[in-house]
């Protein structure tokens, strides 16, 4: 099982989101992201769970600090990749 990450990218900031990048965090696993997400001093409160995509946004310094702690850096396209498999997943349990 694995962590990853998606690179950096550009946002506007919102009255949810006050910060100019982002990205996310996500896992093969909920248990397994919610265990990492702590590991890196994120609030579950901040876990979103919408359109079958479970994952936490970060900062650029929370995605440095994953990436230094073990999550896998994907392109957006492999990003995307995972994404469209973990809905598969969860739409078949």
């Amino acid at each position: 099982m694995s962590v990853y990450v998606d690179h950096i990218l550009s946002c506007v900031p919102n009255k949810n989101w006050r910060w100019n990048h982002s990205a996310h965090l996500f896992a093969d696993t909920v248990d397994e992201l919610h265990a990492f997400a702590a590991r890196i001093g994120l609030k579950r409160i901040w876990f979103q769970d919408g359109d079958y995509f479970p994952h936490y946004d970060l900062t650029v310094n929370k995605h440095t600090e994953a990436v230094a702690k073990g999550a896998i850096l994907l392109s957006r396209e492999k990003a995307i990749a995972k994404w469209h498999e973990t809905i598969r997943v969860r739409q078949r349990a």
